[in-house]
This record gives structure tokens, C-alpha cells and sequence, in this order.
């Protein structure tokens, strides 16, 4: 299965990533939005972060220049039907995957691969719903896509070794590493971490200790990189909530209970950085914590 043209399904903060390492690996990239803005807006941001990686001269001037000419777009999601692989990186809401999905169907050759950068959802339950469930995989991508390294390959029940093996070749090609996952709710990276945020919010809720101290205990007392509370408004708190009600739905367990502080923060609106506030106010020249 011979892979070169790569239609990207969504252009947000995973999607434009996901379009920058593919057409800077050599593949032709049709990136697909449901709206021109975001599109607009993906472009500008990918050729800002290729810019910047010239700059610290991780790649040169030509690989720049190269890569921004093999991405096109469309706002029409069925022109991605002829692509070689197709990766869904929309909405972490299962409808909104499957409505995608069914409006491709009827457009893709047969040789398509299909896959969705989906951080929690069911592979098996979106394969069967199409017509290829032995040529659709979970192609999780971490954020930010340009950084990251990893990326999780999960099989559904259906998926055959071949549709494994390319995308497996597909990672490596991009320089990236990859970690077979088998399909269980959030799969490894996200059934790791997702409790463990949800375990701080809960830390929070309960006056144990506020934003600032929680987050410092663990960069200083454990080393990790950002605290767990920033680490959720990087992901977007209704991204953690979501995959936390996957766990939840999905293994039956009251440890993946979301806690109410975490659902509390959704309805008011405050998502984290892209929405200005969550567990801090990004409004200002430094983040306060809220709490």
C-alpha cells in the first residue's frame, strides 16, 4: 500500500500540526475545514512553526519552502475521497467523527486507508460503521504534532497486518516513534495521564492545595515538565472531560468519576489558553491562577 497524498480532516490545533509533518516528510497534503478562517489560519501557523524551525536550524530554507508548496486546501470535505490516507483529526465527539465518516464513504478508492487522530473513542465502533473496518486504525497523534514524538497506532478487532505495517512505515517515515495500543478507552498515553489530571482537579476541589501549589508540587516534586492543572488548559479542559467520560462510560470504574470542579469549569466556558481562562487567566502578560 504505496502512501503519498494525505487528506487531513480538520484544521485546528491537531490538524494543522498533523498537515506541517506529513508535508515536511514528502507527502501531498489536503488539508479540509468547515470553514475558510481556519484554514486561513492553520496555513499562517504552519509557516510560522516551519519558520521558526529554520531559525534554530532543525531544518533548512528549501524544506520550508518545499513543504508549505505540498499543502493545499478545501473546504470541501468529499474532495479528500482520492487521497491515499485519510486522517480525521475533528471534534473529540463521536457523532461528529461518524458523520464525517459517512459523508467520505461514497467518494474514497479502494485502496483508502482510513484513520482518526481520536484521543479516547472506540476504534472498532468506527470501523464497523464503515464500508473497510480491515483499513481503519487509530492514528493518535500528541500535541503539539511538530514536537511530539509519539504517536499511538491502535487496531480495531478488523484491522488487517497490511493497513498496520503502512501506517506503521508512515510514522517512521515522519521521524516519529510508535507505540501499538490495543482499542481500550483512551488507550495508553490518555488512560495514564487523564486520571491523573482529574486526580489534581479533584486535589483542588477538595482544598488540598490551590492552581499554583498543586502544579509546582509536581514540576519540582516529581520533575515533570508542566504542572498537571496547565498541562489540562493546554489541552483544553472539555478535551479532558470528554476522554475522562469515555473512561468513565467505557470501563465502569468510579475512579475515572470526572470531578465536578472539572465539569464545573466546561459549563462556565473556561477551556483553558484557548478560551482566555481555565484553571489560570491567560487575559493578561502572565497567567493568574483562578483558584
Amino acid at each position: 500500500m504505496g502512501i503519498q497524498s494525505v487528506g487531513i480532516v480538520g484544521a485546528g490545533q491537531m490538524g494543522n500540526g498533523i498537515a506541517h509533518v506529513f508535508a515536511l516528510a514528502g507527502y501531498d497534503v489536503l488539508l479540509n475545514d468547515i470553514n475558510a478562517e481556519g484554514l486561513s489560519n492553520a496555513l499562517k501557523l504552519i509557516e510560522k512553526n516551519l519558520d521558526r524551525q529554520v531559525s534554530r536550524e532543525k531544518i533548512s530554507q528549501s524544506d520550508r519552502d518545499s513543504a508549505l508548496g505540498r499543502i493545499s486546501t478545501t473546504l470541501t470535505l468529499t474532495d479528500l475521497g482520492q487521497c491515499d490516507l485519510i486522517i480525521e483529526a475533528a471534534t473529540e465527539r463521536e457523532e461528529v467523527k461518524q458523520k464525517i465518516f459517512d459523508s467520505l464513504l461514497p467518494h474514497l478508492k479502494p485502496e483508502t486507508i482510513l484513520t482518526s487522530n481520536t484521543s479516547s473513542i472506540s476504534i472498532t465502533r468506527l470501523a464497523s460503521r464503515t464500508d473497510r473496518p480491515e483499513k481503519f486504525m487509530g492514528f493518535h497523534f500528541m500535541n503539539p504534532v511538530p514536537i511530539m514524538q509519539l504517536v499511538e497506532l491502535i487496531r480495531g478487532i478488523a484491522t488487517d497486518e497490511a493497513t498496520y505495517k503502512s501506517l506503521h512505515e508512515v510514522v517512521e517515515k515522519l521521524g516519529k516513534t510508535a507505540a501499538s495500543a490495543e482499542d481500550f478507552p483512551a488507550f495508553i498515553v490518555n488512560r495514564i495521564l487523564m486520571p491523573m489530571i482529574n486526580e489534581a482537579v479533584y486535589t483542588l476541589y477538595e482544598g488540598v492545595g490551590n492552581v499554583r501549589s498543586i502544579d509546582e508540587s509536581m514540576k519540582l516534586g516529581a520533575n515533570h515538565p508542566m504542572g498537571p492543572l496547565e498541562l489540562a488548559d493546554f489541552i483544553g479542559l472539555d478535551t479532558c472531560l470528554a476522554i475522562m467520560n469515555v473512561l468513565h462510560d467505557g470501563l465502569a470504574d468510579t475512579k475515572y468519576r470526572p470531578c465536578p470542579l472539572l465539569t464545573k469549569y466546561v459549563e462556565a466556558g473556561w477551556l483553558g489558553r484557548k478560551t482566555g481562562r481555565g484553571f489560570y487567566d491567560y487575559r493578561g502578560e502572565t497567567p493568574v491562577p483562578t483558584r
